[in-house]
């Protein structure tokens, strides 16, 4: 790591509008430039926030193609890449991809200062039958002496991406997602929020303040990603979308979290909003969790690559009405 002691960040929260690129690409245009002048040199905005999100499992396979774009000549990647450039900021940016094979992901772009981009592929997706996992970890330098990583939304979910991402040097963890109020199977899990909750948020803000604040969005939150950054000794940049979302209603909650768990700075606003800090890469060396992963013994890890015979693609394992099994013997 370089010898600079801290970096400016910064996440975003955001309404989409569904299948509206030109209206999200203007929102992230005005985020852009506010962050430009905190200086800021990371910025994240939220999963697929370019195309939307929630209305894409509505959509039939060849709506969903219409809404990809290839990372080399697609518009929208040209855009956030020039500001990228323009800006010496790194900027990620949640779309769905067209793979040089024709393949469908949802995919998360990290826009350099040198015009490069690093394309992360969700390794979960569960948004579409369109729509294919990635197979691999994302991982890389910057210019301010940092590695970053990238893991989209359910991906953070699953603790093994979190720990490997940081076997491979990640510093930060940029956490795109789409969350909160989501229909959740496990009894005490996520349960939906009232749509119109959301559009009477003018007038009901003490109640629609406690709904973000509460088991539905932040509460549920910190039940884990507190624990994803202090277990791996890294900081969080979690973005989120905000408000209804098809027939969901996101909890926005943006928040940059410290390799000791600690929130630095948050937002529980019902609207869009800028969340911006400065990291203390001092904390980095010494973090417990990354003193922790000095103690580990690899070799007892073995059932960590093996098949229990009970794993399910991501939508089976997502949406299943079945109970969930656990052991060789189930």
């Amino acid at each position: 790591m370089g010898d600079k002691a801290s970096l400016k960040t910064a996440v975003v929260q955001f309404q989409h509008q569904a299948g509206n690129k030109k209206y999200n690409l203007l929102m992230m245009e005005k985020f852009i430039e506010q962050a430009c002048v905190q200086q800021v040199k990371i910025l994240a905005f939220p999963e697929m926030c370019i195309t939307g999100y929630w209305h894409v499992p509505k959509l039939n396979s060849v709506q969903v193609e219409a809404l990809a774009e290839s990372v080399s000549t697609g518009p929208s990647l040209a855009l956030i890449r020039s500001l990228a450039e323009k800006h010496q900021m790194l900027i990620g940016a949640g779309f769905i991809e067209r793979a040089p094979d024709g393949r469908l992901y949802n995919a998360y772009a990290a826009c350099m200062p040198d015009g490069s981009v690093h394309i992360h592929r969700k390794l979960h997706a569960f948004e579409h039958t369109a729509i294919s996992s990635g197979n691999n970890f994302t991982v890389f330098d910057t210019p301010w002496g940092v590695k970053v990583g990238i893991l989209i939304c359910w991906d953070n979910n699953l603790v093994e991406n979190v720990r490997a991402t940081a076997l491979l040097g990640a510093d930060i963890l940029l956490a795109p997602h789409q969350t909160g109020g989501t229909h959740s199977r496990s009894p005490f899990g996520m349960k939906p929020i009232a749509l119109d909750l959301w559009e009477q948020r003018a007038t009901r803000k003490q109640e629609m303040t406690a709904a973000i604040r509460g088991i539905n969005g932040r509460e549920w939150l910190l039940r884990w990603l507190p624990a994803r950054a202090h277990d791996n000794g890294l900081f969080i940049l979690f973005s989120n979308g905000i408000g209804a979302d098809d027939d969901e209603v996101r909890t926005g909650n943006a928040m940059i979290l410290d390799p000791y768990g600690r929130i630095i700075e948050e937002t529980w606003a019902a609207a869009d909003a800028m969340v911006s800090a400065e990291l203390d890469l001092s904390l980095l060396a010494m973090s417990t969790g990354r003193r922790w992963t000095h103690g580990r013994r690899p070799e007892l890890y073995h059932i960590l690559t093996e098949r229990q015979g009970y794993e399910r693609d991501a939508i089976s394992a997502r949406f299943s009405d079945d109970v969930p099994q656990r052991g060789k013997d189930k």
